[in-house]
Protein backbone atom coordinates (compact mmCIF):
# COMPACT_ATOMS: atom_id res chain seq x y z
CA UNK A 1 0.00 0.00 0.00
CA UNK A 2 2.88 2.38 0.74
CA UNK A 3 4.41 2.50 -2.46
CA UNK A 4 1.59 2.63 -4.06
CA UNK A 5 1.34 5.60 -2.52
CA UNK A 6 4.28 6.75 -2.88
CA UNK A 7 4.07 5.90 -6.57
CA UNK A 8 1.09 8.16 -6.35
CA UNK A 9 3.28 11.03 -4.90
CA UNK A 10 5.53 10.48 -7.53
CA UNK A 11 3.32 10.85 -10.43
CA UNK A 12 1.65 14.04 -8.97
CA UNK A 13 5.56 15.56 -8.89
CA UNK A 14 6.11 14.60 -12.37
CA UNK A 15 3.00 15.92 -13.40
CA UNK A 16 3.57 19.41 -11.98
CA UNK A 17 7.40 19.46 -12.81
CA UNK A 18 6.80 18.24 -16.80
CA UNK A 19 4.00 20.85 -17.20
CA UNK A 20 6.79 23.35 -19.54
CA UNK A 21 7.06 20.54 -21.91
CA UNK A 22 3.75 21.43 -23.56
CA UNK A 23 4.56 25.06 -23.91
CA UNK A 24 7.88 24.22 -25.40
CA UNK A 25 6.01 21.91 -27.26
CA UNK A 26 3.72 23.81 -28.66
CA UNK A 27 6.04 26.74 -29.72
CA UNK A 28 7.77 24.60 -32.07
CA UNK A 29 4.28 23.40 -33.49
CA UNK A 30 3.78 27.47 -34.49
CA UNK A 31 6.74 26.85 -36.67
CA UNK A 32 7.30 23.42 -37.98
CA UNK A 33 4.46 21.15 -39.80
CA UNK A 34 4.28 17.62 -38.63
CA UNK A 35 7.43 15.65 -37.98
CA UNK A 36 6.21 14.76 -34.13
CA UNK A 37 8.57 11.77 -33.82
CA UNK A 38 11.34 14.01 -34.67
CA UNK A 39 10.35 17.07 -32.06
CA UNK A 40 10.27 14.10 -29.36
CA UNK A 41 13.48 12.81 -29.54
CA UNK A 42 15.01 16.11 -30.08
CA UNK A 43 13.09 16.97 -26.07
CA UNK A 44 14.73 13.77 -25.19
CA UNK A 45 17.81 14.20 -26.09
CA UNK A 46 17.38 17.74 -23.96
CA UNK A 47 15.71 15.77 -20.88
CA UNK A 48 18.96 12.82 -21.09
CA UNK A 49 21.44 14.77 -21.86
CA UNK A 50 21.91 12.49 -25.13
CA UNK A 51 23.47 13.86 -28.77
CA UNK A 52 20.71 13.04 -31.32
CA UNK A 53 21.68 12.25 -35.05
CA UNK A 54 19.12 12.80 -37.72
CA UNK A 55 19.23 11.22 -41.15
CA UNK A 56 17.18 12.12 -43.64
CA UNK A 57 17.17 13.82 -47.42
CA UNK A 58 17.46 17.57 -48.13
CA UNK A 59 14.38 19.63 -46.98
CA UNK A 60 12.70 17.67 -44.48
CA UNK A 61 13.16 20.32 -41.97
CA UNK A 62 15.95 19.00 -40.02
CA UNK A 63 17.72 22.15 -39.72
CA UNK A 64 14.95 23.91 -39.09
CA UNK A 65 13.55 22.09 -36.36
CA UNK A 66 16.72 22.18 -34.21
CA UNK A 67 17.21 25.80 -34.69
CA UNK A 68 13.29 26.52 -33.58
CA UNK A 69 14.34 24.23 -30.72
CA UNK A 70 17.30 25.99 -29.73
CA UNK A 71 15.49 29.60 -30.14
CA UNK A 72 12.76 28.31 -27.65
CA UNK A 73 15.03 27.97 -25.25
CA UNK A 74 16.94 31.33 -23.73
CA UNK A 75 20.48 29.48 -24.70
CA UNK A 76 23.24 30.13 -27.00
CA UNK A 77 22.97 28.36 -30.36
CA UNK A 78 25.95 28.13 -33.08
CA UNK A 79 25.58 26.47 -36.51
CA UNK A 80 28.30 24.80 -37.81
CA UNK A 81 28.23 23.51 -41.76
CA UNK A 82 30.18 20.22 -42.14
CA UNK A 83 32.15 20.53 -45.57
CA UNK A 84 34.97 18.53 -47.22
CA UNK A 85 37.62 21.19 -46.83
CA UNK A 86 36.65 22.05 -42.84
CA UNK A 87 38.97 21.80 -40.34
CA UNK A 88 39.02 20.44 -36.86
CA UNK A 89 40.12 23.61 -35.88
CA UNK A 90 37.29 25.37 -37.44
CA UNK A 91 34.86 23.62 -34.86
CA UNK A 92 37.17 23.66 -31.03
CA UNK A 93 39.05 26.56 -31.55
CA UNK A 94 42.83 27.37 -32.03
CA UNK A 95 45.92 28.78 -30.61
CA UNK A 96 46.84 32.94 -32.20
CA UNK A 97 49.85 34.19 -31.93
CA UNK A 98 50.43 37.56 -30.47
CA UNK A 99 53.33 39.49 -32.00
CA UNK A 100 52.91 42.50 -29.60
CA UNK A 101 53.64 40.16 -26.86
CA UNK A 102 54.74 37.59 -28.16
CA UNK A 103 52.42 34.95 -26.75
CA UNK A 104 50.09 32.85 -27.90
CA UNK A 105 46.48 33.25 -26.87
CA UNK A 106 43.16 31.25 -27.17
CA UNK A 107 40.38 31.64 -29.88
CA UNK A 108 37.47 29.33 -28.96
CA UNK A 109 35.42 28.15 -31.88
CA UNK A 110 32.15 27.43 -32.13
CA UNK A 111 31.69 24.65 -30.15
CA UNK A 112 31.56 26.92 -27.39
CA UNK A 113 28.20 26.96 -26.81
CA UNK A 114 24.88 25.09 -25.23
CA UNK A 115 23.30 23.78 -28.35
CA UNK A 116 25.22 22.93 -31.65
CA UNK A 117 24.06 22.26 -35.11
CA UNK A 118 26.44 19.82 -36.62
CA UNK A 119 24.48 20.12 -40.17
CA UNK A 120 25.03 17.51 -43.30
CA UNK A 121 27.86 15.86 -40.62
CA UNK A 122 29.33 13.02 -42.78
CA UNK A 123 29.56 15.70 -45.75
CA UNK A 124 33.42 16.35 -43.76
CA UNK A 125 36.21 13.80 -43.68
CA UNK A 126 36.71 11.32 -40.36
CA UNK A 127 39.08 13.66 -39.06
CA UNK A 128 36.98 16.67 -38.72
CA UNK A 129 34.12 14.60 -37.25
CA UNK A 130 36.79 13.57 -34.35
CA UNK A 131 37.02 16.80 -33.39
CA UNK A 132 33.53 16.28 -32.07
CA UNK A 133 34.39 13.18 -29.48
CA UNK A 134 35.90 14.82 -26.49
CA UNK A 135 33.42 17.51 -26.44
CA UNK A 136 30.57 15.05 -26.85
CA UNK A 137 31.84 12.41 -24.54
CA UNK A 138 33.69 14.27 -21.80
CA UNK A 139 31.89 18.24 -22.45
CA UNK A 140 35.29 19.77 -22.64
CA UNK A 141 37.25 20.82 -25.45
CA UNK A 142 41.04 20.95 -25.62
CA UNK A 143 43.17 23.70 -27.19
CA UNK A 144 46.80 23.52 -26.86
CA UNK A 145 47.39 23.00 -23.19
CA UNK A 146 44.49 24.05 -21.92
CA UNK A 147 41.09 22.15 -21.05
CA UNK A 148 37.86 24.25 -21.23
CA UNK A 149 34.88 22.89 -19.84
CA UNK A 150 31.73 23.67 -21.81
CA UNK A 151 28.69 25.40 -20.49
CA UNK A 152 25.90 22.52 -19.38
CA UNK A 153 23.24 21.90 -21.11
CA UNK A 154 25.41 20.98 -23.90
CA UNK A 155 24.12 19.32 -26.67
CA UNK A 156 24.80 18.42 -30.25
CA UNK A 157 22.40 17.74 -32.66
CA UNK A 158 23.49 16.47 -35.67
CA UNK A 159 22.13 16.02 -38.96
CA UNK A 160 23.14 13.39 -41.95
CA UNK A 161 22.30 12.81 -45.38
CA UNK A 162 21.68 9.06 -46.40
CA UNK A 163 25.22 7.44 -47.39
CA UNK A 164 24.23 6.65 -50.61
CA UNK A 165 24.28 9.96 -51.76
CA UNK A 166 27.00 11.79 -53.10
CA UNK A 167 30.25 13.38 -51.39
CA UNK A 168 29.41 11.83 -47.56
CA UNK A 169 31.68 9.90 -45.35
CA UNK A 170 29.79 7.21 -43.00
CA UNK A 171 30.66 8.30 -39.41
CA UNK A 172 32.94 5.76 -37.41
CA UNK A 173 31.75 3.54 -34.97
CA UNK A 174 32.94 5.31 -32.11
CA UNK A 175 31.62 8.85 -33.30
CA UNK A 176 27.68 7.43 -34.00
CA UNK A 177 27.86 5.36 -30.72
CA UNK A 178 28.39 8.88 -29.17
CA UNK A 179 25.04 9.77 -30.09
CA UNK A 180 21.96 8.72 -27.96
CA UNK A 181 19.75 7.92 -30.89
CA UNK A 182 19.60 7.74 -34.34
CA UNK A 183 16.58 9.60 -36.00
CA UNK A 184 15.43 8.53 -39.48
CA UNK A 185 13.63 11.80 -40.70
CA UNK A 186 10.68 10.55 -43.78
CA UNK A 187 8.74 12.60 -45.85
CA UNK A 188 5.37 14.95 -44.38
CA UNK A 189 1.96 13.27 -44.92
CA UNK A 190 0.00 15.02 -48.43
CA UNK A 191 -1.74 17.09 -45.62
CA UNK A 192 1.04 17.97 -43.30
CA UNK A 193 2.86 19.21 -46.84
CA UNK A 194 -0.13 20.73 -48.19
CA UNK A 195 -0.16 22.99 -44.63
CA UNK A 196 3.41 23.65 -45.38
CA UNK A 197 2.90 24.92 -49.19
CA UNK A 198 0.44 27.49 -47.78
CA UNK A 199 2.26 28.67 -45.13
CA UNK A 200 5.41 29.32 -47.07
CA UNK A 201 3.08 31.23 -49.72
CA UNK A 202 1.73 33.17 -47.06
CA UNK A 203 4.97 34.01 -45.74
CA UNK A 204 3.88 32.23 -41.82
CA UNK A 205 7.32 30.23 -41.62
CA UNK A 206 9.30 33.69 -40.92
CA UNK A 207 7.28 33.93 -37.33
CA UNK A 208 9.41 35.29 -34.67
CA UNK A 209 10.21 32.16 -32.27
CA UNK A 210 10.31 33.34 -28.48
CA UNK A 211 12.11 31.86 -25.73
CA UNK A 212 9.62 30.17 -23.49
CA UNK A 213 12.18 28.30 -20.54
CA UNK A 214 15.64 28.48 -19.93
CA UNK A 215 18.97 26.08 -19.53
CA UNK A 216 18.03 26.00 -15.47
CA UNK A 217 14.76 24.44 -15.88
CA UNK A 218 15.92 21.47 -18.51
CA UNK A 219 18.56 20.77 -15.48
CA UNK A 220 15.79 20.85 -13.19
CA UNK A 221 13.82 18.69 -15.20
CA UNK A 222 16.94 16.04 -15.80
CA UNK A 223 17.22 15.94 -11.83
CA UNK A 224 13.05 15.37 -11.81
CA UNK A 225 13.73 12.58 -15.04
CA UNK A 226 15.88 10.91 -12.95
CA UNK A 227 13.85 9.96 -9.82
CA UNK A 228 10.93 8.45 -12.57
CA UNK A 229 10.43 4.96 -11.18
CA UNK A 230 11.51 1.91 -13.00
CA UNK A 231 10.62 -1.61 -11.81
CA UNK A 232 13.39 -4.31 -11.74
CA UNK A 233 11.57 -6.30 -14.40
CA UNK A 234 11.84 -3.09 -16.64
CA UNK A 235 15.55 -3.09 -15.97
CA UNK A 236 15.67 -6.77 -17.05
CA UNK A 237 14.21 -6.25 -20.32
CA UNK A 238 16.23 -3.47 -21.47
CA UNK A 239 19.27 -5.60 -20.58
CA UNK A 240 17.21 -8.67 -22.57
CA UNK A 241 17.12 -6.65 -25.63
CA UNK A 242 20.28 -5.46 -25.50
CA UNK A 243 21.66 -8.71 -25.10
CA UNK A 244 19.57 -9.85 -28.34
CA UNK A 245 21.69 -7.79 -30.61
CA UNK A 246 24.85 -9.71 -29.23
CA UNK A 247 23.32 -13.58 -28.54
CA UNK A 248 20.18 -13.81 -31.04
CA UNK A 249 20.34 -17.51 -30.61
CA UNK A 250 19.83 -17.05 -26.95
CA UNK A 251 16.52 -15.92 -27.12
CA UNK A 252 15.19 -18.28 -30.16
CA UNK A 253 15.79 -16.28 -32.81
CA UNK A 254 19.32 -17.79 -34.29
CA UNK A 255 18.39 -16.22 -38.19
CA UNK A 256 19.58 -13.27 -36.75
CA UNK A 257 23.21 -14.28 -36.61
CA UNK A 258 23.63 -14.75 -39.62
CA UNK A 259 22.77 -10.65 -39.93
CA UNK A 260 24.42 -9.28 -37.30
CA UNK A 261 27.95 -8.37 -37.56
CA UNK A 262 28.25 -7.23 -34.04
CA UNK A 263 25.61 -5.79 -31.53
CA UNK A 264 25.33 -2.85 -29.19
CA UNK A 265 27.09 -1.57 -26.77
CA UNK A 266 26.79 -0.87 -22.94
CA UNK A 267 25.76 2.55 -23.86
CA UNK A 268 22.52 1.43 -25.59
CA UNK A 269 21.41 -0.42 -21.92
CA UNK A 270 22.10 3.01 -20.25
CA UNK A 271 20.71 5.25 -22.98
CA UNK A 272 17.84 3.11 -23.15
CA UNK A 273 17.38 3.06 -19.20
CA UNK A 274 17.39 7.41 -19.44
CA UNK A 275 15.45 7.40 -22.80
CA UNK A 276 12.29 5.59 -21.26
CA UNK A 277 12.62 7.22 -18.23
CA UNK A 278 12.15 10.76 -19.95
CA UNK A 279 9.45 9.32 -22.77
CA UNK A 280 7.57 8.78 -19.03
CA UNK A 281 8.12 12.03 -17.73
CA UNK A 282 7.12 13.63 -21.34
CA UNK A 283 3.89 12.07 -20.99
CA UNK A 284 3.62 13.23 -17.40
CA UNK A 285 4.16 10.06 -16.02
CA UNK A 286 5.81 9.34 -12.97
CA UNK A 287 6.62 5.24 -13.85
CA UNK A 288 8.17 3.45 -16.88
CA UNK A 289 5.74 1.05 -18.56
CA UNK A 290 7.24 -1.47 -21.65
CA UNK A 291 5.66 0.45 -24.33
CA UNK A 292 8.22 3.45 -23.09
CA UNK A 293 10.84 1.37 -23.89
CA UNK A 294 9.58 -0.20 -27.04
CA UNK A 295 8.89 3.24 -28.39
CA UNK A 296 12.42 4.43 -28.22
CA UNK A 297 14.15 1.08 -28.55
CA UNK A 298 14.84 1.51 -32.12
CA UNK A 299 16.49 5.16 -32.01
CA UNK A 300 18.83 3.72 -29.57
CA UNK A 301 19.71 0.71 -31.25
CA UNK A 302 19.58 1.55 -35.02
CA UNK A 303 23.10 2.49 -35.21
CA UNK A 304 24.62 0.07 -33.02
CA UNK A 305 24.06 -2.76 -34.47
CA UNK A 306 26.82 -3.86 -37.40
CA UNK A 307 25.31 -5.43 -40.50
CA UNK A 308 27.13 -8.86 -41.86
CA UNK A 309 27.01 -8.63 -45.52
CA UNK A 310 24.57 -11.47 -45.57
CA UNK A 311 22.02 -8.78 -44.53
CA UNK A 312 23.50 -6.01 -46.68
CA UNK A 313 23.18 -8.96 -49.67
CA UNK A 314 19.15 -9.69 -48.75
CA UNK A 315 18.58 -6.14 -48.05
CA UNK A 316 17.67 -6.73 -44.49
CA UNK A 317 17.86 -3.03 -42.11
CA UNK A 318 19.00 -2.70 -38.74
CA UNK A 319 15.01 -1.42 -38.11
CA UNK A 320 14.25 -4.93 -39.20
CA UNK A 321 16.47 -6.86 -37.25
CA UNK A 322 14.87 -4.64 -33.86
CA UNK A 323 11.52 -5.54 -34.86
CA UNK A 324 12.19 -9.50 -34.74
CA UNK A 325 14.04 -8.80 -31.33
CA UNK A 326 10.94 -7.17 -29.95
CA UNK A 327 8.60 -9.48 -30.61
CA UNK A 328 10.76 -11.99 -29.33
CA UNK A 329 11.92 -11.12 -25.95
CA UNK A 330 9.49 -11.78 -23.63
CA UNK A 331 7.61 -8.49 -22.34
CA UNK A 332 7.12 -7.85 -18.29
Amino acid sequence: MSQYLDIEALNQQVAIESAFLDTLIDQQKRILVGQQHMLDRMILGLLTNGHILLEGLPGLAKTLAIKTLAQSIDASFNRIQFTPDLLPADIIGTLIYNPSNQNFSVRKGPIFANFILADEINRAPAKVQSALLEAMQERQVTIGKETFLLDEPFLVLATQNPIEQEGTYPLPEAQTDRFMMKVIVDYPTPDEEREIMRRNLNDQIHEKVKAVIHPQDILKARNAVSKVYMDERIEKYIVQLVFATRRPENYGIKELSQWIQYGASPRASIFMAKASKAYAFMKHRGFVIPDDVQNVCRDILRHRIGLSYEAEAENINQDEIISRILSRVEVP
